[in-house]
């Protein structure tokens, strides 16, 4: 019965989308009329859209708990248990295993959309009534359509008759913790891009576009931010050591799908900011939350039509695909029509000169989306040559040489932005004030020329890291710190953070040292500052695999005390698969990252050895840029809450 009643909340919550929707149409059209704005019906349909939308986003919440609970129990007579779990694994797999399919992460989508959207019911007290009632109405429109993709094209809950003894087992790739963290962060920081999507659209439908709509749209867009930067760093780790390849970041397509978004939302970030607390930039905070949504529509569109295959990608039946595009048509072509129609009555707002902060902000969002254009073309160009009869890859040379240089520049102005004044500003005091960042740069750049072998764009890369650290700071240079807000701890420390992650990624690409070998028991190998020995191979029982797992001792350098690391080569039998699973080493100036390979048959094991200097930044970095996004959004709810306290006791 647990399956059946998820199944019948999925249905009464579809059904209350649709009310939600055809309350909010019918409100925001009733009050745009002069006869019937004050009418008491119309006030009483625009009340009920709130209990509405928070109804609807309890019964997804229900919706997602039975499935959970059904995964926990090992129900195998529902078909996507049996398809994706197995009696035997870990409670933790079985649980996280419920949203590691095609359609319980579509499950776990909408859920998190139904209840970001009685969030918003909830709390949101600043905006225009109207453009509340219409924001929810546009939520519950983007709600209705994967209501309907679940309950026609995804049913989360079918039955299997018979049932089978045990079920398929869940792909083991996806057996580890970051599955239980990965796509729940990523999913939230999607939906947090709807509502701003469904902000926006709002606004437009009530032609109230103004600094109070971007102060509540902001810290939905700042929290999708924070949520996105958490689940790619996140993505990116869990690749490194899960998939045994020694990289970071592969430019697979699923991963592009979960950049473009943050590319967008990052752009968007610092548009609705200026809109917010300086009247600016209205058209550009409107286009970037549809491009925003577009990007995160597409991203679902790559990885659930079956076009791709990646570790990531779910769905293999192109029906649903053609479900997903034509949602996508319909809610991106109609938000452009609108903006497009809405556009011309969009005022100005205040001006300022080419030289001021919001100058280079306008510099950031356009070298983002030049990026973000690049990520795209790099990951549809080859289907759509493969719609055409051409096979081609668009690989990591592509993406490094065509992004790489548009993404320092961007770092360049990121160390500019914030020594610049709101408004006007002279070009011979913004050279005044960055000389330190500069010479800082400058220096680094001379130091790393000097050690010979290093290309162009990491050494760039580690220069311009070191000024913007240094230019980071400069917001807090002869400030009151106690009295400083804490929104501005939070800009200097997400940009840090993207300085400590630049200079991560450039030492990686720069100083990283590789060998593969093939290893005899007792004999030494060296790679980096290390000698690895192969001590013996032994084989080792999981809770649901068997392993072959290698003990090599290490040593680092002639006097260095020696560890042990054991690396592993797991098999699974439910699905039959083998895995690599990375031994790593972790010390304060890199990673050893070791890996077990195959025999040759004549005694000797395939190891593939990494020295990886200082490559744990990317990963600090990222983890730095999501607190500063963090202390931003606290500083500001508090800030936006002291102000509501000093207006109730004025």
């Amino acid at each position: 019965m647990l399956a059946e009643a998820g199944l019948a909340a999925l249905w009464f919550a579809a059904a209350l989308a649709l009310l939600q929707l055809v309350l909010a149409g019918l409100g925001v059209w009733r009050s745009a009329k002069p006869a019937l704005a004050h009418d008491v019906s119309t006030a009483e349909i625009m009340a009920a859209v709130r209990p509405v939308a928070v109804v609807q986003g309890a019964l997804a919440l229900a919706a997602m708990l039975l499935l959970i609970w059904v995964f926990a129990r090992s129900d195998m007579s529902v078909l996507l248990v049996a398809q994706n779990s197995h009696s035997d694994k870990p409670m933790l797999y079985k649980v996280a295993g419920a949203w590691g399919n095609h359609e319980g992460s579509m499950l776990l989508w909408v859920t998190i959309l139904g209840v970001a959207g009685a969030a918003v019911a909830l709390l949101e007290r600043s905006l225009d009534r109207r453009t509340l009632i219409a924001t929810l109405g546009a939520q519950a429109a983007i709600a209705l359509g994967f209501y309907a993709f679940l309950l026609f094209s995804s049913n989360p809950f079918a039955r299997l008759n018979p049932a089978p003894a045990d079920g398929n087992g869940l792909n083991p790739l996806l057996q580890d913790p970051g599955l239980a963290f990965h796509p729940p962060t990523l999913y939230i920081g999607y939906v947090g891009i709807s509502i701003a999507f469904s902000f926006a659209v709002g606004a437009m439908i009530t032609r109230d576009v103004g600094p109070a709509f971007a102060r509540a749209m902001r810290p939905w867009v700042l929290g999708a931010w924070i949520f996105l930067t958490l689940g790619i760093t996140a993505g990116s780790y869990w690749a490194y050591y899960e998939l045994g390849w020694g990289g970071w970041w592969f430019w697979d397509p699923v991963e592009n799908a979960s950049l473009m978004p943050w590319l967008a939302a990052t752009a968007l970030l610092h548009s609705v900011s200026v809109l917010a607390t300086r009247d600016g930039l209205r058209a550009w905070t409107l286009m970037l939350a549809v491009v925003a949504f577009s990007m995160s529509m597409l991203g679902t569109f790559l990885v659930r039509s079956g076009i791709l295959t990646s570790v990531h990608a779910f769905a293999v039946d192109p029906t649903r695909g053609s479900f997903i595009l034509a949602l996508l048509a319909i809610y991106i072509g109609g938000a452009l029509l609108l903006f497009a129609l809405r556009v011309g009555t969009v005022k100005q707002g205040n001006t300022f000169d080419f030289v001021s902060r919001e100058g280079a902000l306008i510099a950031n969002n356009l070298l983002l989306t030049v990026i973000l254009g690049i990520v795209l073309i790099g990951t549809l160009y080859p289907i759509v040559a493969a719609g055409f009869g051409t096979q081609l890859s668009v690989g990591a040379p592509f993406f490094d040489k065509a992004a790489g240089p548009v993404a320092l520049a961007l770092v360049a102005v990121m160390a500019a932005g914030p020594m610049l004044r709101w408004r006007r500003d002279t070009a011979e005091a913004v050279l005044k004030r960055m000389t330190l960042p500069v010479a800082v740069t400058g220096i680094v750049l001379i130091l790393v020329a000097m050690l010979g072998h290093v290309a162009v764009l990491p050494l760039l890369g580690l220069a311009l890291a070191a000024g913007l650290a240094v230019a980071s700071v400069a917001p807090l240079w002869m400030r009151n710190l106690r009295r400083t807000p804490l929104f501005t701890y939070g800009m200097v420390l997400a940009h840090l953070g993207i300085a400590v992650s630049l200079a991560g990624m450039a030492c990686d690409t720069a100083f990283t040292q590789a060998t593969l070998v093939a290893a005899r028991v007792g004999v030494a190998q060296r790679v980096g500052p290390f000698t690895v020995t192969l001590d013996g191979i032994k084989p080792v029982i999981g809770p649901n695999w068997s392993a072959l797992e290698a003990r090599l001792s290490v040593r680092r350098g002639e006097t260095g005390s020696v560890f042990y690391l054991r690396p592993q080569s797991r098999f699974f039998a439910n699905p039959v698969t083998v895995t690599s699973e990375s031994a790593i080493a972790t010390r304060w100036d890199g990673q050893l990252y070791t890996v077990l390979g195959e025999p040759d048959g004549t005694g000797r094991w395939q190891l593939r050895l990494w020295w990886k200097p200082f490559v744990t930044l990317i990963w600090f970095g990222g983890a730095l840029v999501a607190l500063g996004g963090a202390l931003s959004l606290l500083g500001r709810l508090l800030r936006a809450r002291q102000g509501k306290l000093r207006e109730g006791s004025a």
